[in-house]
């Protein structure tokens, strides 16, 4: 079965770092570039060039370094924010401007003062004078998620008649549910004229926990961008995460989506965007978590052991994880314990086992986590003679 093709927009240098205390230096950012070129991701936002002078040399330097990648910044609808973006993407191979405008009647009346027509207008304005700068041009209808879908449809067909190539529909607030947000782009899908000439766009926030989810129901309802971040990360509750919507379309085939991202590569380039950013990854963070593939639980470590499929979807390896973690803690069983044993030097017998288990019961009680350097000491204060192998 042939698949289509999702394309990964990355905007972890840009929208990742708009959280609080997670300032990238230059240097900084285009090593995370680079990576993010070498993990197959199809567009990288590198930042919002009139915002400041260091983030348009980011910019810049980030043009110049990427080889595969569409390279992207961000603007208002503003002439000036136009212009400057493209100068920072002109050594770029492939560049792209990204510009937009709030559609949502809350953005149109609280934060412009305007109406409908004007905004249309601002639109249909700011992707022609982009277009005369470079052929990729995407457009963003900030507080998508909010806005009626009749008028959303009316905007993306009047941006796309004036040569927009992408429509991004953010979900800005984190507020849809799957099935609104999927219904959205459905909608668009059938209703504006010349979508076939426009890739749709996801662009998920994480307010109430849904932004994976929301983006896979886009693509599935049409979309074939998913705009993310490593990790997870972003404003307020963060962004779309990266691995978990690249991992679901791996994992679940009959939806007939891929994209080109490497997946053996998510392991590392979370641990190196944690790192630079200062940011931790939360232990149960899906895919990339230090728990995504540790079991402490003595039966779902029995089943493991015997067969990795029983408790884990997913290879660790697909991932560029070494392996599953057998943690041992009093939950765990006589199996999880003759795995580790053996691992440190111990082949034991049932009866050996047995002995030495009511030890390490005894440990566990005292301690969170039985490390393997316990497990000598376990078997030291045992009455049991055990050689090691």
């Amino acid at each position: 079965m042939s698949k289509d093709k999702v394309q990964i927009f990355d905007t972890t240098l840009r929208d990742g770092e708009q959280v609080p205390g997670c300032k990238l230096d230059a240097e900084q950012k285009l090593v995370i570039a680079e990576r993010l070129d070498n993990l197959g991701v199809d567009i990288i936002e590198a930042g919002f060039p009139i915002s400041s002078p260091g983030d348009f040399n980011s910019v810049l330097e980030i043009s110049k370094l990427v080889k595969n990648a569409t390279v992207c910044g961000l603007t208002r609808a503003v002439k000036k924010d136009i212009e400057v973006a493209a100068e920072a993407l002109k050594p770029a191979l492939r560049p792209r401007i990204h510009t937009g405008i709030g559609t949502s009647d809350s953005h149109i009346k609280h934060k412009f003062n305007s109406n409908r027509d004007v905004i249309i207008e601002r639109a249909v304005a700011a992707v022609s004078y982009a277009k005369t700068f470079v052929e990729d041009v995407e457009f963003y209808a900030e507080d998508a998620g909010r806005t009626d879908n009749e008028f959303l449809a009316q905007v993306c067909e009047a941006v796309v008649a004036a040569g927009a190539t992408v429509l991004n529909i953010p979900d800005t607030t984190g507020y849809c549910l799957p099935e609104e947000y999927g219904a959205k782009m459905k909608y668009l899908k059938e209703n504006v004229k010349g979508v076939h000439r426009a890739v749709l766009s996801c662009h998920c926030h994480n307010d109430l926990g849904l932004a994976t989810a929301n983006s896979i129901a886009g693509v599935v309802n049409g979309a074939r961008q998913i705009e993310c971040t490593i990790n997870g990360i972003g404003e307020r509750a963060g962004n779309t995460s990266l691995e978990e919507v690249v991992m679901i379309l791996r994992q679940h085939p009959s939806l007939g989506l891929d994209t080109n991202i490497n997946s053996k590569l998510l392991y590392s380039t979370s641990q190196m965007v944690s790192q630079k950013m200062g940011m931790m990854v939360q232990p149960n963070k899906a895919i990339v978590g230090a728990n995504a593939f540790a079991h402490s639980s003595g039966i779902h470590q029995d089943g493991v052991i015997k067969n990795r499929e029983t408790y884990e979807i997913i290879d660790p390896a697909d991932v560029g994880v070494n392996e599953s973690s057998i943690v041992l803690t009093a939950r765990s069983g006589r199996a999880a314990l003759a795995y580790r044993a053996k691992i440190v030097g111990y082949e034991l017998t049932k009866l050996q086992l047995d002995t030495v288990y009511q030890e390490f019961l005894k440990f566990a009680d005292r301690k969170k986590e039985i490390m393997d350097e316990d497990i000598h000491e376990i078997v030291a204060a045992t009455d049991v003679a055990i050689e090691k192998v």
